[in-house]
C-alpha cells in the first residue's frame, strides 16, 4: 500500500467532529424552552405591637444593706462598780423603752445628794438668822434714834439754863458727849444694816452653788441606772456584773426598731426621670431644700429575696446621700421603714434586720398618655436619626423617626412620632429596606406585658 503523507492523515479527525456538531445543533434546534413565570415579592414575617397611650411610672432599683434607723450606745457617765444586769441583757433580745439594763452602786451618790441637802440647810438656817439679826438690828437702831432725840433735847436744856447762869458749863460738855456717844451707836446700828443686804447676797449665792451642787449629785446618782431610752434590739454588751467601770467606759449597744434606714446606690441616670423637671430650686433656702425629698412625691419599696422567701416593705424616700461612689458612678438614696419589726409576719415576712441585703425600687409621680416600645423595636436610622419600624397600611415597612423619653428595664419611653393604632415592628429585620412587603402578626401579649410593666405592676427589670 501506498503510504499516505503525514499532513494528511493530521485533516482525517475533521469530518468525525463536524458531524457530531451538526447532530448537536439539529437536537437543539428541535427542543422546547421550559415556561417562564412573572416575578412576585415575598412577604417578610414580622411581630408587631399596636401603639397604646398608656400610663407610665418612671423606676430606678438600687440595691443595699439595711441598718437600724437609730443606734444607741450605753456610756458611763459615773464611775463604780455594776451591781445589777438585766438577765435579757444579751445580743439580740428585745427591751422596751425605759427598761433598767444595767445599774451602778449607788451609796458613793447618795452621801453627795445628802451632803448637798444638809449643806443647803445649813445657808438656809443662816439667811434665816440674818433675817433675825436684821429685825433686831432695826428694833435697836430705833430706839437708838429715840435715845439720841432725847440726849439731843437734854443737850438743848442745859445750853439754856448756862445761858441764864444755872448750870456750870461741866454739865453742858458732858450732856454734848453724852449726845455723841449716842450718835455713834445709832451709826454702828445703822452700819450693821446697810451691810446685811451685802450678806445677804453672799449667802444667796452660797445657797445657789448648793443647790447646783446637789443637782449634780441628783444627776449622778440618776446616771447610775442605764434605762433605754427607745425600744430596741441588744447588739453588744461590754460589761459584766461587779465589774468596776470608768467614766467614758462603753457599756452596751443597742438597734432601735421604730425605723430601718437602707442606703441603696442607684444610677443617677435611672434616677434623674424619676424628679419632676419644673423644680425651680434657685429660690429655696437651706431649710426648704432639706425638706425637699418629702416634696418630690416618690414612693418607695423595700424587697427581700432569699431563696423561696419573698418580701415586701413600703418605704418612704428619706434622704439623699453626701457622695457619689467614684467607682460605680452611683448616688446613695435612703428609705426608711418604719417599724420594721412589728411589719413582720411568722412563716411569711421576715423582719427588717441589720445588715439584710435588698432591692430598693423608686417609684416617680405616674405620667399619662405615654408610648412604650421594646429596645429591640428602636433602630439607628439610614440618616443617623433613631426610628422605629411600622407597618403601613399597606403592610410596607416604614421608618419612623422618634424622641425617646426614659428607658427602663427592657422598654422605652416614646415622647414623639408615635400615634395611637401604629403598628409597631418589634422583629428585628435584617437587612431593613424601606418599602419592603411585611406580615405582621399581632403580638398581644408582648404588648399588654409592656403596658403592664411601664404602668408599675409588675416588677422592674
Amino acid at each position: 500500500m501506498t503510504r499516505r503523507p503525514a499532513w494528511l492523515r493530521r485533516l482525517l479527525f475533521i469530518p468525525p467532529i463536524a458531524v457530531g456538531i451538526a447532530v448537536l445543533a439539529l437536537q437543539l434546534s428541535d427542543r422546547t424552552p421550559p415556561p417562564q413565570s412573572e416575578p412576585t415579592e415575598v412577604a417578610r414575617p414580622v411581630r408587631v405591637i399596636e401603639a397604646v397611650a398608656g400610663r407610665f411610672v418612671p423606676r430606678a432599683l438600687g440595691y443595699g444593706y439595711a441598718e437600724p434607723g437609730t443606734v444607741w450606745e450605753a456610756v458611763a457617765e459615773v464611775g463604780g462598780r455594776v451591781v445589777y444586769r438585766h438577765p435579757d441583757l444579751e445580743r439580740g433580745r428585745l427591751l422596751e423603752a425605759g427598761t433598767v439594763i444595767l445599774r451602778i452602786e449607788p451609796a458613793d451618790y447618795v452621801l453627795a445628794v445628802a451632803r448637798g441637802e444638809a449643806d443647803i440647810q445649813s445657808v438656809e438656817a443662816r439667811l434665816g438668822e440674818l433675817e433675825v439679826r436684821k429685825a433686831n438690828t432695826v428694833a435697836s437702831l430705833e430706839i437708838e434714834r429715840r435715845s439720841l432725840v432725847l440726849a439731843q433735847e437734854d443737850l438743848d436744856r442745859k445750853r439754856q439754863l448756862r445761858a441764864n447762869g444755872n448750870i456750870s458749863q461741866t454739865s453742858v460738855d458732858r450732856a454734848e458727849t453724852a449726845l455723841l456717844a449716842q450718835r455713834q451707836r445709832a451709826q454702828e446700828l445703822e452700819n450693821q444694816l446697810s451691810l446685811l443686804p451685802a450678806e445677804r447676797a453672799v449667802l444667796e449665792a452660797s445657797l445657789a452653788q448648793k443647790y447646783a451642787m446637789l443637782a449634780v449629785a441628783g444627776l449622778d446618782l440618776d446616771r447610775t441606772e442605764i434605762r433605754l431610752p427607745i425600744d430596741a434590739r441588744i447588739a453588744e454588751i461590754a460589761v459584766e456584773s461587779d465589774q468596776f467601770v470608768t467614766v467614758g467606759q462603753r457599756l452596751a449597744v443597742a438597734d432601735g426598731i421604730d425605723v430601718a434606714e437602707v442606703t441603696a446606690q442607684v444610677a443617677i441616670d435611672r434616677l434623674m426621670p424619676l424628679i419632676r423637671s419644673e423644680l425651680d430650686l434657685t429660690t429655696l433656702t437651706a431649710t426648704e431644700l432639706s425638706t425637699l425629698p418629702a416634696s418630690l412625691g416618690l414612693e418607695a419599696r423595700v424587697r427581700l429575696s432569699a431563696g423561696d422567701v419573698e418580701a415586701t416593705w413600703a418605704g418612704r424616700f428619706d434622704r439623699i446621700s453626701d457622695t457619689i461612689d467614684p467607682q460605680t458612678r452611683t448616688i446613695g438614696i435612703i428609705v426608711a421603714v418604719d417599724q420594721p419589726y412589728r411589719q413582720a409576719i411568722p412563716g411569711q415576712r421576715p423582719p427588717l434586720a441589720k445588715n439584710m441585703y435588698v432591692e430598693v425600687e423608686l417609684r416617680g409621680p405616674p405620667r399619662d398618655g405615654e408610648f412604650v416600645v421594646p429596645r429591640v423595636a428602636v433602630h439607628d436610622g439610614p440618616d443617623g436619626r433613631i426610628v422605629v419600624y411600622v407597618a403601613d397600611a399597606d403592610d410596607r415597612l416604614e421608618f419612623r423617626p422618634v424622641r425617646l423619653g426614659p428607658a427602663q428595664s427592657d422598654f422605652v419611653v416614646v415622647d414623639a412620632g408615635l400615634a395611637a393604632g401604629d403598628r409597631v415592628v418589634v422583629t428585628d429585620l435584617i437587612p431593613a429596606i424601606a418599602g419592603m412587603l411585611l406580615a405582621p402578626t399581632p403580638d398581644a401579649a408582648l404588648g399588654e406585658r409592656l403596658l403592664a410593666e411601664a404602668a408599675g405592676d409588675v416588677a422592674v427589670r
